[in-house]
């Protein structure tokens, strides 16, 4: 018995794993405990096993591949198509097994533990700021209600917040009196949690040296190069910047056909969290570019005569987008005389450093010229 490919579709305590052989018969069926899983697939010879990504994944695809196995991770966009009829979880399984096989297929890499670490704490942080945003709107509501407004900054409600707690001549409640300072002290506990989860970033930014590589990038500080890190790794996954900036939804959404090109704003795909910093640190150059006489200032400025703001920062994102995964690849910088001969010209540049690139790094590059 010949197996092609092995899938298992995750749960929480419960897995089920289909085998496929050639021409896609089903060979094996079967459902397992978490224990029983691992002690199953240690016995079974070395084979293509494909996951979909989803909440465990990494951790199984870790499991699995120590244990000598080839893993792929799928996204669930990407095995729907696959799945015939009705829905279960062998029907699930067969189609992760069938779209595992395609020479074609995108698949997600496995993340490190590295990785998982710094995406946690990433989306712990986010999750700070979020809370303090709505303590911040609930502290604001409650005094409107008795007649106080502060200014629009937050720094404006936290530097008179005490002082109004405090004020007897104020009209406000001793029952409001006593939640508006517990909410005080909440604040001030989220701020404390969120300077030293963004300390730590910051540590680690300055420790790895891919975030230091990816920091040299316009906009990017160390929250976007640890978030960026965090999502793709070494970039492997990627053949070229455009194929980054596509992942991460900064590329116009394209519905053509008949030979008509249908572009429309942005696809928004990919990582939320991610595409939203990036957006925040174009952000940044766009107001720290005035002064700027260079190729990428020309460039910034030519594009913002033509393009609205919005869509300016996102175009800035796919610009940097192509440098990110440069920077991620460890592609060498340009030379001084090479960066003369070009006359500043982005697109230029560009080619001096694939050229460069290639002949210095043949490994890392296909023969369709993208980086790998």
């Amino acid at each position: 018995m010949h197996i092609a490919s092995i899938t298992i579709d995750l749960g929480k305590t419960t897995f089920h794993l289909v085998a496929l052989g050639e021409r896609n018969k089903v060979l094996v069926r079967k459902k397992f405990s978490r224990s029983q899983l691992f002690a199953h697939t240690a016995k079974l010879p070395s084979s293509l096993i494909g996951l979909e990504a989803c909440a465990g994944a990494h951790f199984v695809g870790a499991a699995l591949r120590e244990q000598g196995h080839q893993v792929r991770l799928i996204p669930a966009q990407f095995v729907k198509p696959y799945r015939k009829s009705n829905k279960n979880d062998f029907i699930d399984g067969e189609a992760i097994a069938e779209a595992v096989t395609k020479q074609n297929m995108r698949f997600a890499q496995l993340k490190t533990q590295e990785q998982l670490d710094w995406q946690a704490m990433h989306r712990e942080r986010d999750r700070l700021v979020q809370r303090r945003t709505a303590l911040i709107n609930e502290i604001r509501g409650f005094l409107l209600e008795r007649g106080i407004t502060f200014a629009a900054q937050p720094i404006h409600l936290r530097k008179n917040l005490p002082a109004v707690i405090e004020d007897a001549e104020q009209n406000l409640s001793p029952r409001l009196r006593w939640l508006l300072d517990r909410m005080w002290q909440e604040w001030k506990q989220i701020e404390i949690d969120v300077s030293a989860i963004t300390e730590e970033i910051e540590r680690i930014s300055n420790d790895d040296p891919r975030c230091r590589q990816l920091r040299q990038i316009p906009g990017f500080g160390p929250l976007i190069s640890t978030a960026t890190v965090a999502a793709i790794g070494n970039g492997a996954a990627f053949r070229r910047g455009r194929d980054f900036a596509a992942w991460v939804g900064v590329v116009p959404r394209q519905h053509s056909t008949g030979g008509k090109q249908r572009l429309y704003g942005i696809s928004k795909r990919g990582n939320v969290y991610l595409r939203r910093m990036l957006i925040h640190g174009a952000r940044s150059v766009l107001f720290r570019v005035k002064y700027d006489t260079g190729g990428f200032g020309q460039w910034v400025h030519r594009l913002a005569q033509r393009a609205p703001l919005q869509q300016g920062r996102s175009s800035d994102r796919q610009q940097t987008g192509a440098h990110c995964m440069g920077r991620i690849v460890q592609r060498p910088r340009l030379p001084t005389s090479a960066a003369a001969a070009t006359g500043g010209s982005m697109m230029a540049v560009e080619k001096a450093l694939r050229l460069e690139s290639t002949k210095r790094f043949p490994l890392f590059h296909r023969h369709g010229g993208g980086y790998y």
